[in-house]
């Protein structure tokens, strides 16, 4: 049985404007870092960032692994720094997250979990894509099937597929071993689809825009930075790049084109610690 979606009245050929944030790694402790780099502190500067920008969003769309320490806590501060953007919060888990606590902790007016989204011409399907216990994805064949029954309920929505972990490559030796190991598999069924315009992702820690060109046409496919540490691109071994953390805007169109483009912090405030480990 399809489940409910949470719906959004958008005037008749209004985009869907959306703000993403992804892998905020926080913790418990406010003051905690990873590799160098404190995950609240970044994190605000982020949420600060899209209010000075002042972009005219409808939602928000949070792409997992905002816990690093799986604490109730680190959820708990999640709302609490959203909350005073304003903006309706929907998230999914990363391989980061516990699910269980994810679940009982995100609370909030205008903090969701649901899969479904309907918004003026679009439906947007936020996937899980994780594997209990492991840094690696997977698709599984229940989200196929909510795929399946979601675009049947609503053929005439252009639909954007949201997920936690890459479907593609990104040409990172030691990061693409943690990709979602069905990912070919996962586009050519969806790429079926001619409702299908894109699919976004977090996980990689860097900005990625390209394209897939499929049977009925092409679908973007969008990788957005953290919040926090960034991955070096092209990279055969784990290192990190000194770029600082960002954020991706995205309007929906009602023909189904997407515009879209990635944000960073201004500034040099948050520099990784090439020495640390702990990721």
């Amino acid at each position: 049985m399809l489940k409910e979606a949470v719906s959004y009245s958008i005037a008749e050929g209004e985009s869907v404007r959306i703000v993403q944030v992804t892998d905020p790694h926080l913790f418990a402790d406010p003051e905690a870092q990873l590799l160098g780099v404190n995950t609240s502190k970044s994190f605000a500067a982020v949420l600060n960032t899209i209010r000075a920008v002042d972009y005219p969003a409808h939602l928000m769309l949070a792409t997992g692994d905002l816990s690093q320490d799986y604490s109730a806590e680190s959820y708990q501060q999640f709302v609490k720094a959203v909350t005073p953007i304003g903006l309706p919060c929907h998230y999914l888990p990363g391989n980061h997250d516990d699910p269980r606590i994810m679940y009982l902790h995100m609370q909030g007016e205008q903090i969701f979990g649901q899969q479904r989204i309907l918004a003026g011409n679009w439906q947007i399907l936020m996937l899980d894509s994780t594997v209990r216990g492991k840094p690696g994805g997977n698709m599984a064949e229940t989200q196929f099937e909510l795929i399946d029954k979601a675009i049947a309920a609503h053929p005439e929505c252009h639909t954007l597929l949201v997920m936690h972990h890459n479907p593609i490559v990104v040409n990172c030796t030691w990061l693409d071993q943690h990709c979602m190991d069905n990912g070919a598999e996962f586009i050519a069924r969806v790429a079926k689809y001619p409702q299908v315009k894109g699919l976004l992702w977090g996980h990689v820690h860097q900005c990625i825009d390209t394209h897939h060109n499929g049977p009925h046409g092409s679908m973007q496919l969008m990788a957005t930075p953290s919040t926090c540490i960034q991955f070096k691109p092209l990279s055969p071994y784990f290192a990190l790049d000194s770029v600082q953390p960002g954020y991706r805007l995205l309007e929906l169109r009602a023909d189904g084109s997407i515009n879209t483009k990635v944000y960073r912090v201004p500034g040099n405030h948050f520099s990784p610690d090439n020495n640390s480990s702990g990721y």
